[in-house]
C-alpha cells in the first residue's frame, strides 16, 4: 500500500512539473513576439536618421512622378502642335520656295584680276616668251617671304613643267633686272611671268591654282618626268664657276696680276648649263 501511495505521489509531482513546463513555454513565446515589436518600434523613435531616410525615400519617389507628369504635359503639348501644324499643311495650298542667289566667290575677282593684268602690254619680261619666269629668294631671313617662295616653287613642281627660277640671293643681277621691268624699287617676292607676260605675285597663282585657271594656262608646256632631278646642280640652277673655279679671281699671265673673272656673278656661280641652257 506504501508503494501505491508513492507512486500516486511521483505521478502526480511529473503531471504538475510538465504543466508548469508547458505554461512556462508559453508565456516565453508571448512575450518574446511582444516584446520584438516593442523593442523595433523603440529602435526607430529612438534613431532619429532612419526615420529621416524613410522620408528622404519618400520624397524622392514623389519627386520622380512629379517629372513624370511634367514630362507626360510636354509630350501632349508637342504632338498637339504637330498635329495641328499638319492639319494646317494639309488645309493650307504650298507656297512656292523662294530662289537662292549665289553670289561670286573670292577667288573669281582673283581670275578676273589675273586676266587683266596677264594681258596687260605694259609689264612684259623680253626674250621669255616660251618659258615660265619666276623671280623668288632661297634665303630664310623673312619668314613669310621665304614660305611665299616656297609654296610658288612646289605649285608649278606639281605641274611638272620647267621654270626658270632666278634666284636674287644667288645673283644680285637678276634683282636689278626685275626692279627694272616692273618699274620699282622695293619689289616683293616671289614674282612670276608666263610666256613673258607678268602675272604676279603669290596671292594671286595660289587663287588661280584653286580656281583652276593656272593649269589651263600650263596646258601647252612640255612635262618633264615625275623626280626628275638635275645631275648637275640638283635643281639648285647654279653651279660653280669652271674658269676661276669660284674664287671669282683669275690670273692673267700676260700682266702677271691676278684679275676679276668675267664669267661668273659675285658668288662665284654661273648658271648651270645642263637644265638653264
Amino acid at each position: 500500500m506504501a508503494e501505491l501511495e508513492n507512486n500516486k505521489a511521483k505521478s502526480s509531482s511529473s503531471s504538475s512539473s510538465g504543466s508548469m513546463f508547458l505554461n512556462r513555454s508559453f508565456t516565453m513565446h508571448g512575450t518574446t513576439a511582444s516584446d520584438s515589436n516593442s523593442a523595433k518600434v523603440r529602435l526607430l523613435l529612438s534613431n532619429p536618421s532612419s526615420v529621416n531616410r524613410a522620408a528622404s525615400i519618400s520624397k524622392f519617389y514623389s519627386s520622380i512622378d512629379s517629372v513624370k507628369g511634367k514630362v507626360k504635359k510636354l509630350c501632349n503639348l508637342f504632338e498637339s502642335s504637330k498635329s495641328s501644324s499638319s492639319s494646317s499643311n494639309l488645309t493650307s495650298p504650298k507656297e512656292p520656295s523662294p530662289k537662292v542667289v549665289l553670289r561670286p566667290t573670292k577667288s573669281i575677282g582673283y581670275s578676273s584680276s589675273f586676266s587683266s593684268s596677264f594681258n596687260n602690254p605694259l609689264i612684259r619680261l623680253p626674250g621669255t616668251e616660251d618659258r615660265i619666269v619666276v623671280y623668288l629668294t632661297s634665303l630664310r631671313g623673312i619668314r613669310r617671304t621665304y614660305e611665299d617662295c616656297y609654296a610658288v616653287r612646289m605649285i608649278f613642281r606639281g605641274f611638272r613643267v620647267w621654270v626658270d627660277e632666278r634666284d636674287i640671293s644667288m645673283d644680285a643681277a637678276y634683282k636689278k633686272e626685275l626692279q627694272s621691268v616692273l618699274k620699282e624699287k622695293n619689289v616683293s617676292l616671289p614674282q612670276v611671268f608666263i610666256k613673258g607676260k607678268y602675272v604676279g605675285g603669290a596671292d594671286v597663282i595660289k587663287s588661280m591654282f584653286e580656281v583652276g585657271e593656272l593649269a589651263k594656262i600650263l596646258d601647252g608646256f612640255p612635262r618633264r618626268q615625275p623626280g626628275f632631278v638635275c645631275d648637275a646642280c640638283g635643281d639648285v640652277r647654279f653651279v660653280p664657276c669652271g674658269n676661276c673655279s669660284g674664287s671669282r679671281k683669275v690670273f692673267d699671265e700676260d700682266e702677271g696680276l691676278l684679275k676679276r673673272c668675267l664669267e661668273c656673278n659675285e658668288n662665284g656661280l654661273i648658271r648651270c648649263p645642263d637644265c638653264c641652257s
